[in-house]
């Protein structure tokens, strides 16, 4: 099979990043890949290996002609921005990756964004519509929650001796997000996943409870989780610094969690990326010198 270039939206952020590396390492030459961000200050090393550098501004629709010409795939990460602002951002990739006429879309969609009724459910929802609506071959990448969003908390975790949050006893598929760009690496460079839609998630799901079991195992230090109202949790979250709406969304998405939305057995990701992924054990004891 023979790949024409290939886009990576969302490039400068960490997943976009981890998915130029992992298509690398399956063999794509560094001149077919494109990779876009608004920043593209923050990935000058990409293009001093060769790779293909374009500024992409998702509000910016004129840009993102000119960045995805000559594309044939093009994956669309989920924008980074305001909620309010996420659809119509992604509308405006859609549109210039249907003008481009690129052959497949790949989107990172969350679990269940069918029937998910979180805020961040219902942006990504919209998003798969407005693609399938446009006729453009797909494949839907419905990711879980990262590994990392725990891990990196690990500080603020073992200092406070707890766990917060809002799910309840709700199980999470998590995975990290190398695991999740291995598998976007897979269906962009690879026939057959056109049309697919792709649960993902980690083989063992964890309960926050279980997290903190689990920290408290890792780092030797008792840590446990303190389940509060989702609007306690969000006000918690303003709290630590997070923007009033972000903290709300986070909160939501714990609300979420509680009613199974972020748990998955299908095992997609493990047979897309051809091995078990990375558990929560093995991220833990990955993030042991942050502690």
């Amino acid at each position: 099979m023979t790949i024409m270039p290939i886009v990576v939206t969302g490039a400068t952020g960490q997943l976009g990043r981890l998915t130029v590396e992992a298509l690398l390492r399956r063999g794509i030459p560094a001149a077919d890949i494109i990779a876009t961000g608004r920043d593209i200050a923050r990935i000058k090393d990409l293009a001093d290996r060769g790779i293909t550098v374009r500024r992409a501004d998702f509000a910016d629709t004129d840009g993102l002609a000119e960045a995805f010409a000559g594309a044939d795939r093009l994956l669309l990460i989920s924008a980074s921005v305001p909620v309010g602002e996420r659809v119509a951002n992604h509308r405006r990739v859609i549109d210039a990756a249907a003008s481009a006429g690129v052959s497949l879309v790949a989107y990172t969609s969350t679990t269940h964004a069918d029937t998910a009724t979180t805020v961040i459910g219902a942006t990504h929802s919209e998003t798969e519509e407005y693609l399938l609506d446009r006729g453009i071959p797909s494949v839907l990448l419905r990711n879980g929650w990262y590994l990392e969003n725990y891990t990196s908390q690990l500080p603020q975790i073992l200092q406070n001796g707890a766990v917060v949050g809002a799910a309840g006893e709700g199980r999470i598929s998590a995975a990290s997000r190398a695991d999740y760009a291995e598998a976007a690496a897979v269906v962009l460079t690879a026939e057959g996943h056109t049309g697919a839609v792709y649960e993902l998630g980690g083989d063992e799901s964890f309960t926050l409870t279980e997290l903190a079991a689990a920290i408290s195992a890792a780092a030797r230090k008792q840590v446990t989780y303190a389940d509060l109202p989702v609007p306690d949790f969000a006000q918690v979250l303003a709290a630590a610094g997070l923007p009033a709406e972000l903290a709300e969304v986070l909160a939501d998405a714990d609300r979420g969690m509680n009613r199974g939305e972020m748990y998955t057995d299908s095992g997609d990701l493990r047979r897309l990326i051809g091995r078990p992924p990375v558990t929560l054990a093995e991220a833990l004891a990955g993030a042991a010198l942050h502690y």
